[in-house]
């Protein structure tokens, strides 16, 4: 793209927080420690995974695949917010904005799918757990999730190469902390009528198609819990679920709300933003974690590996009396 002869700025300004000045400093702190425990949870649990045998299952294939496009989310967005929290520089390139543009539409629509997806892992495990491995064989796996990465990226091209389209002329000041396809429909001069439906369109698989999945999914698991004839067999059924439940809930109630509906009624956009791009990524490996028995024996078995090989190679330094 020709940045001198397009529509398109060479740079915008992301107004951000600034209308709160004295809330950018604390701000920037919660940001930071939130950015560090992303890294770090979302890392750690993908790095358990490869290395302990036994959460190499399809609950957590699917859970490594959501903590990286936490991740990815995370990468895209933040690094500019903590800039413009910091320091007087409120401006975004323009490839840093085509960037955040493509890769947060494209994290955000996969992630629906995904979570569909986990959906129906959870009720092949409690529906049909004679024929779980039969199912959910490791190859259905990897197909069900570049599904749901590629149908996330054509989302993305379509969306985003269409917000790309439009005449951007006047001031170039977004009222929001990155660049997002609602918040850029809004600052175009020419005709949006294409674009604001192409965004509810595409958003209708992921916002509409996606939870309506998790909704069926859950309702036949919740006849299938309710029919197990010991209440430890429910409490078990039920921990299985409760934590995806949680991140469903915490991820399409927002979304639904913000995405299917005009960008010029979208006035919440940047708050409802800020929610997915800074606290969801820490929380989901949070409340998979403390949540999950198996998660939570993966690590001592880590660090009790650990503290042995520690003890061992003390053990060889000391001297011999």
């Amino acid at each position: 793209m020709e940045m001198e002869n397009a529509s398109f700025p060479n740079n915008f300004v992301l107004l951000g927080f600034s209308e709160f000045p004295w809330l950018e400093r604390p701000l920037f702190a919660v940001v930071l420690l939130s950015y560090i425990l992303t890294l770090v949870g979302n890392s750690s649990i993908i790095l358990l995974s490869l290395v302990d045998p036994r959460l190499q299952t399809p609950m957590y294939f699917f859970l490594d695949n959501l903590s990286l496009l936490d991740l990815g989310i995370t990468c895209t967005t933040v690094p500019q917010l903590l800039a413009n929290l910091w320091g007087p520089d409120k401006t975004i390139a323009a490839w840093g904005c085509i960037t955040q543009l493509y890769v947060y539409t494209w994290t955000g629509c996969t992630e629906c799918a995904l979570l569909a997806i986990m959906a129906i892992d959870r009720y092949v495990a409690i529906c049909r757990p004679l024929h779980y491995t039969l199912i959910m064989r490791p190859w259905v796996c990897v197909q069900m999730v570049a599904a749901s990465w590629c149908s996330g990226l054509a989302s993305s091209l379509l969306q985003a190469t269409l917000t790309l389209q439009l005449p951007f002329c006047g001031h170039h000041t977004l009222d929001h902390f990155f660049c997002e396809v609602p918040v850029l429909i809004k600052l175009a001069c020419g005709d949006t009528s294409t674009n604001e439906l192409a965004m509810v369109l595409g958003n209708l698989p992921f916002g509409v198609v996606a939870p309506l999945m998790v909704l069926i999914s859950y309702i036949f698991i919740a006849r299938a819990i309710l029919k197990l004839p010991s209440a430890e067999g429910r409490h078990k059924a039920l921990s299985t679920c409760s934590s995806h439940l949680l991140v469903v809930t915490m991820y399409f109630g927002p979304g639904m709300y913000m995405y299917l509906q005009p960008p010029a009624k979208s006035k919440q956009a940047k708050f409802m933003s800020f929610f997915y791009c800074v606290f969801t990524p820490v929380l989901n490996p949070l409340i998979y974690t403390l949540r999950n028995k198996d998660v939570q024996a993966a690590w001592k078995r880590i660090l009790q590996s650990q503290g042995k090989v520690k003890s061992w190679k003390v053990r060889r330094t000391l001297p011999v009396s």
